[in-house]
């Protein structure tokens, strides 16, 4: 049996990455630092692996001896948080990173998975990213990711096989669920007020993925025979999931009755891009997209009526990490490096 370190183990993504690996037969540990673990919104039947609770900058050698692959998602997530402190983005999220993977192979760990994502690609025009086209980050978070892939990729030999999977934006429930996500926001705001009001006018393009497809791409690089993934980047999601912003919207406007559906002006935010997904459909053994945007805002509207999802829950800091790191900076439970006080 395959033994998975998974890093991020009690993330919005990890929780629900840790049950479907386990589904499929991999023995998994998990990782996490804890800083969000508060945002509990619902529980489920999902299965946990043991979590031992530390930060990525602190693991040794002894932490990742005995395992097969590390599947990477413990990094400061989103933009807004990665340009609070852009110099704590870089030492966790690039430096951090590329310590555990040198770690890693020092270990004899034979694959390493890092969740990396499109948003590399920044503003990339009207035609669709490949994985071998230029990158343009815009923010600290993509820069990091580009940098990770540039810096692990040198590790790769006959002993150690680094894949990169450039993920699209997430959404899907969780029961540590995330409202600082647009098809997750979106329907927050349009089962709790029937209404969909955007300050932008939603033209720019994206690309999405549900969580369960990204848990499922991870699952298919690790029981891939290696040359397969071996120094590889996939973008992770299909060619039908390029979406503009106002068209989900839309979609999820749609499904909620009587939801008002209005637009903004144009948008500060540069970011525009789409990607292509032909790789991952036809290289990676076992790997096709089961969700699009309106099956996860279903999914997402269900979960809320089950729950009595309400205000409160919406504007909880533990579902927005922004709001979660800026509540542990300002109570001093974490110092301006992002490690425990101990308070």
């Amino acid at each position: 049996m395959t033994r998975v370190l998974l890093t991020g183990a009690d993330g919005y993504i990890g929780v629900r990455m840790a049950d479907h690996l386990i589904r499929e037969g991999f023995d998994v540990v998990g990782l996490d630092s804890g800083f969000h673990r508060v945002g509990w919104l619902y529980h489920s039947a999902d299965l946990r692996p043991p979590v031992l609770t530390k930060d990525v900058r602190e693991i040794e050698q002894a932490d990742l001896t005995g395992f097969d692959a590390v599947v990477h998602l413990a990094e400061i997530s989103n933009d807004p948080v990665g340009e609070l402190s852009q110099d704590v983005t870089y030492h966790i999220n690039h430096e951090g990173s590329r310590r555990l993977a040198e770690l890693a192979k020092a270990a004899g760990v034979s694959r390493f998975v890092h969740m990396s994502s499109c948003s590399v690609y920044g503003a990339s025009g009207d035609a669709p990213s490949k994985e071998g086209d230029p990158t343009d980050p815009l923010t600290a978070y993509a820069t990091c990711k580009v940098l990770v892939e540039q810096d692990v990729s040198t590790l790769a030999d006959d002993t150690f096989s680094p894949t990169f999977m450039r993920n699209a934006t997430a959404y899907g429930a969780s029961p540590r669920q995330r409202f600082d996500l647009v098809v997750n926001d979106l329907a927050a705001t349009a089962y709790l007020y029937h209404e969909i009001r955007m300050s932008s006018d939603g033209t720019p393009w994206r690309p999405f993925v549900h969580i369960l497809d990204i848990a499922k791409s991870v699952a298919c690089v690790l029981a891939a025979p290696r040359d397969d993934i071996h120094d590889e980047i996939f973008n992770v999601g299909s060619d039908g999931s390029n979406y503009q912003i106002r068209q989900i919207a839309e979609i999820i406007g749609d499904l909620v009755p009587g939801c008002a559906v209005q637009f903004g002006d144009s948008s500060a935010d540069k970011r525009n891009y789409r990607a292509d997904f032909t790789k991952i459909s036809t290289r990676l053994p076992g790997f096709s997209c089961e969700w699009d945007v309106e099956r996860g805002a279903r999914e997402l509207l269900d979960v809320m009526a089950r729950i009595h999802f309400d205000e409160q829950m919406y504007r909880f800091r533990g579902h927005t990490r922004i709001a979660q790191i800026r509540h542990l900076l300002d109570t001093e439970q974490i110092d301006d490096d992002f490690f425990w006080t101990g308070a």
